[in-house]
């Protein structure tokens, strides 16, 4: 592992995004609630939520950081057939949080996976990346080719459409 201890903590934050490609069958289920595990988009958020915080004990190198907030956002898109993910997460620390957002879209899609396995196993989950970070000695990142909203101010402050919100049952995404 990396020692850190001799870099100054600083406001840091990642932003990873994702993607689950299904069937249009499978996306129906998804969004109207008919998956036979419960809300595929709820479950998945909250997974992807509990993976950030426990990165360092899935990555082997990874420090246990103190994150301040985590947000993802399950977005479904009828047009591609596909669950987009995208993770932000924000620490005050002396490394950053690129793994632990990375880990939070790994894990919300294995969890939309899981939740509608019985239906279609042919379902793809890829093109995670990361999009954004801040802070730290090596500044920003912002990948070409993708937007990438600026920070809010906190991790937790989803860009979400309201009609996206409903559908996940959280008006006020709080992590």
């Amino acid at each position: 592992m990396v020692d850190v201890g001799a870099k100054p903590e600083t406001v840091r934050e990642a932003v990873a995004r994702g993607e689950v490609r299904m069937s249009p069958a499978t996306l129906r289920i998804a969004t109207g609630g008919a998956s036979r595990k419960g809300d595929v988009f709820a479950v998945a958020q909250v997974a992807g939520i509990a993976a950030a915080k426990r990165t360092w004990e899935l990555v082997p190198l990874c420090h246990a950081i103190p994150l301040t907030g985590v947000a993802v956002d399950l977005i479904p898109d009828a047009r591609d057939s596909r669950v987009r993910i995208e993770a932000r997460v924000r620490t005050r620390g002396r490394t950053g949080a690129e793994m632990e957002a990375l880990v939070a879209v790994a894990t919300a899609g294995l969890t939309v996976y899981d939740m509608l396995k019985a239906v279609e196993r042919g379902m793809v989950i890829g093109r995670i990346r990361l999009v954004r970070k801040a802070g730290g000695k090596s500044g920003e990142y912002r990948r070409a080719g993708e937007h990438a909203a600026p920070a809010r101010g906190r991790a937790a402050a989803p860009a979400v459409p309201a009609v996206r919100a409903r559908r996940a049952g959280a008006g006020d995404r709080r992590g």
